[in-house]
């Protein structure tokens, strides 16, 4: 099923603008190698300086070359239930800080605790081994003693490509997951046919025809292996999947191609577009009221999943 919302704010056409105007020059100049490259990081330094959420635990995690912090609503017992998020940004920037509000959002209004975890990227791994460490911190978790069929993988563009190839790869060892949560996921690294989109001129901040090189420095491959976009998987053995992507975005090309893909394979699907949105718009948690909303199908698709608890509708007290 795939259904399509219209735009509901004003700021969501301020945040637009801001995205073309400032976001799409950087992410299409700035580069990926060299030596000014690495102050792309500057982005996580600066997030941390953000309040955290006072209703919200944290419990820091580190694991073998990755680290996590697994946030968790105050006051609310742990069951054997639990969300694993994976942040975006291309597999080269972006981390814990960055996305450290959109997982305070799911905890409290999920009720659960949430692994975010911060995988190795670009400069110190490549895709492949980003994928191992976040397998590594599903592991974690099932060793902690949440049941592998009570988790529920979720992530935004590169994040969601990761809660794919964590899912294929725990479905392929015969290991059930309760669902997954797609946020715009970039999940096929050949761009051929998608630079060539419509979308491709109205995407708000990814220059899209960058996606090829940096396809490139993060697989490692400078031939694309169809193999390594989990669109081209088996995906029969999939648990059910929420898909959440904006109408201009490049990316709706991979959210409607796996969409189509997951239903030939014989698995539930959800797909949700939103008009006037920009890439991965639920991140920015409470600063759009369709941020919030998206956020909501994500807690109602975990909550008929795993049966937890609604908790919070909106979260508006996010001072410490």
């Amino acid at each position: 099923m795939i259904e399509v919302h219209q735009r509901d704010s004003v700021r969501s056409i301020v945040v637009g603008a801001a995205a073309k105007g400032v976001a799409r020059p950087f992410l299409r100049w700035f580069p990926v190698n060299g030596p000014v490259a690495p102050l792309r990081h500057g982005l996580d330094l600066g997030a941390r300086l953000a309040p955290r959420h006072r209703g919200t635990s944290l419990e820091k995690v580190t694991g073998d070359g990755w680290v996590g912090e697994l946030v968790m609503p105050k006051g609310v017992r742990s069951g054997d239930g639990a969300l694993v998020y994976f942040h975006g940004g291309a597999f080269v920037f972006c981390g814990l800080a960055t996305h450290r509000r959109i997982v305070e959002h799911l905890a409290l209004r999920t009720g659960l605790p949430v692994l975010s975890v911060g995988y190795r990227q670009h400069d110190k791994a490549l895709v492949d081994q980003s994928i191992a460490d976040c397998v590594d911190a599903t592991n974690w978790m099932i060793e902690r003693g949440f049941a592998a069929d009570k988790l529920v993988l979720a992530g935004d563009s590169a994040g969601g490509h990761l809660a794919f190839a964590v899912a294929l790869e725990a479905t392929g060892q015969g290991i059930p997951l309760g669902g997954v949560v797609g946020l715009s996921p970039w999940l096929e690294f050949d761009n051929t046919d998608r630079r060539n989109h419509e979308n491709a001129r109205r995407d708000h901040y990814i220059p899209s025809r960058r996606l090829d090189a940096i396809a490139r420095v993060v697989t490692g491959k400078p031939i694309h292996d169809p193999a390594m976009s989990p669109v081209n998987r088996d995906l029969a053995k999939l648990p059910p999947t929420l898909l959440i992507c904006a109408a201009d975005e490049i990316l709706r090309y991979d959210a409607e191609m796996m969409t189509e893909r997951l239903q030939r394979a014989g698995v539930s699907v959800t797909t949700h577009i939103w008009e006037g949105q920009v890439h991965a718009f639920p991140v920015l948690g409470e600063l759009l009221p369709e941020s919030s909303q998206a956020i909501d199908l994500v807690v109602d698709f975990v909550h008929l999943r795993l049966g937890s608890r609604r908790h919070l509708h909106a979260v508006a007290d996010v001072a410490v």
